[in-house]
Order: C-alpha cells, then sequence, then structure tokens
C-alpha cells in the first residue's frame, strides 16, 4: 500500500511514568494534543526510520538458515515550517525562566506523536508513537542576501517502549479497516486521551 503525502502531525506532552497525556498548562494544550497545522503553516517530512532491527544470518549447511532481527529503534527526522516557539520548547524540554528565556532541562521531555499520511486506496495510514522523546539538534542560521534564508525547525524524535502498545515502540492504524476506531486510536497514543464533549480533535485534513 503506498502512502500518499504528510497530512498531519500531532504532539502531546505525556508523564514519563505513567504515560498519561498531560494538559493544560502541564501539556500542549487544554486538551493535550497540539495538531500542526496551518498557523504553524503545517509539516514538510516526518522521514520514519528503524521501523525494523537490524539483521543477523544463522547459517547451517554454509548456506543461511534464518534471519534474526533486532528490536526496533524508530527514529522521525520531523521538518516543520513554522512550530510555535514555545510549543517547541516544551516539546524538547525545555523550561522558561519567566524572563524571555529558556533553559535545557537535564533531561528530555517524553512525548507522544502521530503521524498520519493518505493512502492509493483510500483513507489514512497512522503512525503511532506512544512515548518519545525530542531534541534539536543544530541550528543553521544564514545570513539574509537575496533571497530571506529561512532555517524550518527540524526535531530528532526517538521512540521508545509504549505501554498501550504491549511494550512495543509504534503502532499502524489503516483507516479503511472495518475494525478502526479514531477515538479509540487517540486514546491509545495520547495516553488516555479522552475528547472533551463539544470539542471533536481530529487527525484529519481539514486544518
Amino acid at each position: 500500500m503506498a502512502l500518499v503525502g504528510l497530512n498531519m502531525v500531532s504532539f502531546a506532552l505525556i508523564d514519563p511514568t505513567t504515560q498519561q497525556i498531560l494538559k493544560g498548562d502541564e501539556g500542549l494544550s487544554a486538551d493535550g494534543i497540539y495538531k500542526v497545522d496551518t498557523k504553524d503553516l503545517g509539516s514538510k517530512t516526518a522521514n520514519i526510520t528503524g521501523l525494523t532491527g537490524s539483521s543477523t544470518k544463522r547459517y547451517g549447511n554454509n548456506v543461511a538458515q534464518m534471519v534474526n532481527y533486532g528490536a526496533a529503534a524508530p527514529q522521525i527526522a520531523w521538518d516543520g515550517l513554522n512550530l510555535d516557539f514555545d510549543t517547541k520548547q516544551k516539546i524538547k524540554g525545555f523550561t522558561p525562566d519567566s524572563k524571555g528565556g529558556w533553559l535545557p532541562a537535564d533531561e528530555p521531555a517524553h512525548i507522544a506523536v502521530l503521524i498520519e499520511s493518505g493512502s492509493l486506496s483510500g483513507g489514512s495510514i497512522y503512525f503511532g508513537f506512544g512515548n518519545a522523546t525530542a531534541v534539536e539538534s543544530e541550528a543553521n542560521v544564514q545570513t539574509n542576501d537575496d533571497n530571506k534564508q529561512i532555517v524550518d525547525d527540524a526535531l530528532t524524535i526517538s521512540a521508545l517502549d509504549t505501554i498501550a502498545f504491549g511494550h512495543k515502540p509504534f503502532k499502524l492504524y489503516n483507516s479503511a479497516d472495518t475494525g478502526f476506531d479514531e477515538p479509540t486510536m487517540l486514546k491509545e497514543v495520547f495516553g488516555g486521551y479522552v475528547a472533551g464533549t463539544g470539542t471533536g480533535t481530529s487527525t484529519g485534513t481539514g486544518d
């Protein structure tokens, strides 16, 4: 099944121990979920690697008889156009000093991430990461010339063990599956998330 486009990337802060979503001032929004939509000019790429662990061939009778695979260790190279400044610092785990400054924390924040792509067959394919950390390893600041030199927001996200996924680092969802239920997916990925009455948080492409 071919993937088509990048429909939406959503983030949330979670408790590092319980992996439950954080809301309000402790989180990224009133209900905890922050969608990178048109207010942030959207996401450019979410390059996911490490979905399968490294392989080791096992030999018998002088030929390869089987292959052992190590544990998956997914990483996401996420590139956005204009992510809200405060939100990005919270995602990285930085803390404000109430004077306009943000300090790196001793440990990165724990986050949940949901990446939505389309499918040639119709519907959406989701990559859910219920427990991860994010770092911003560089900022290539350049002088303007005849054109503005714009530096995108770039985060490297590393997926970790997720309780809701049976201690796996990620989970795939297919909206075309007859058993698919969006509220259940959101509850799993975003640590117990339940949409408030009338809020109807959506991960679709309408934003």
